[in-house]
């Protein structure tokens, strides 16, 4: 799988393109073009056939116009990507008031990401070490740290949160993307899989000599009715991170924190 890296355009064209300080207007006698139009088809054609089918080229018969013509507009495919990933950040529902604390509000941050994923799992093929800083980026940063702000950390502290909250979700989702990618590729369910495969896994699997495979495996395939459950275990796993993150906030002054009451 074909990694690509945010950050890599040129710096001021990059910024001015995902703050829009300055854009050409279309010249007449061909379709209207925008910055918008050419980045939302983009992200089409990234989302139906994957990040290594994205190229100029591509966006450009999506629209049905020159490739040279989208270079009036865009740079690069550098500068493309930072602005694809800057829209589909601003997805993200950020709701004023989430009831229950700051518990709730990482968990509704980390789910809103996790719904993000599932719906370009290109996004698993960017590295972004180096964030595209657009109005996206930025204000969805802004809301993270605002579900922890108040709450005794301290500013690099509140940082790590957010960061470690992230980066869970982006390795946690990887697992649902792929079952749905297994799915739509061979036609064939996580369910459907496992009912053909478990009658013949039964056989084989000598419980006297893999007695914890044996048990466990028996009772995780009798939940799930398939070989995993990523979405289960994403929220396993973020209520153990919001566990510990809990113990941390109540080591400070403020320990009312830890109840949800702010």
């Amino acid at each position: 799988m074909t990694t690509e890296y945010s950050g890599t355009g040129d710096p001021a064209r990059s910024l001015a393109l995902l703050w829009r300080t300055r854009e050409r207007t279309s010249r007449k006698g061909r379709p209207d073009l925008s910055v918008d139009r050419i980045v939302r088809a983009a992200i089409e054609v990234a989302d139906a056939e994957g990040l290594a089918a994205l190229s100029m080229r591509r966006v450009a018969e999506r629209l049905g116009v020159g490739t040279m013509s989208l270079y009036t507009y865009v740079p690069g495919k550098g500068e493309l990507l930072d602005v694809m990933l800057d829209t589909v950040y601003g997805e993200t529902a950020r709701p004023d008031d989430v009831p229950g604390g700051w518990r709730e509000r990482l968990t509704h941050v980390a789910r809103e990401t996790w719904a993000l994923y599932l719906r370009h799992p290109w996004l698993l093929q960017v590295a972004t070490t180096r964030p595209p800083l657009g109005p996206n980026v930025i204000a969805r940063y802004e809301y993270e740290l605002r579900a922890v702000d108040g709450i005794g950390l301290t500013d690099l502290e509140m940082d790590a949160v957010v960061t470690l909250v992230s980066g869970y979700v982006h390795g946690a989702v990887r697992s649902a993307v792929e079952a749905a990618q297994a799915a739509a590729r061979t036609g064939m369910t996580e369910q459907q899989w496992w009912q053909a495969h478990a009658p013949y896994l039964e056989k084989a699997l000598d419980p006297r000599r893999y007695p914890l495979a044996a048990r466990v495996g028996t009772a995780a395939g009798q939940e799930y009715q398939a070989a995993a459950d990523p979405h289960g275990a994403f929220e396993f796993g973020l209520a153990r991170i919001l566990d510990g993150i809990e113990v941390l906030v109540a080591t400070r002054p403020d320990a009312t924190a830890t109840t949800g009451e702010r």
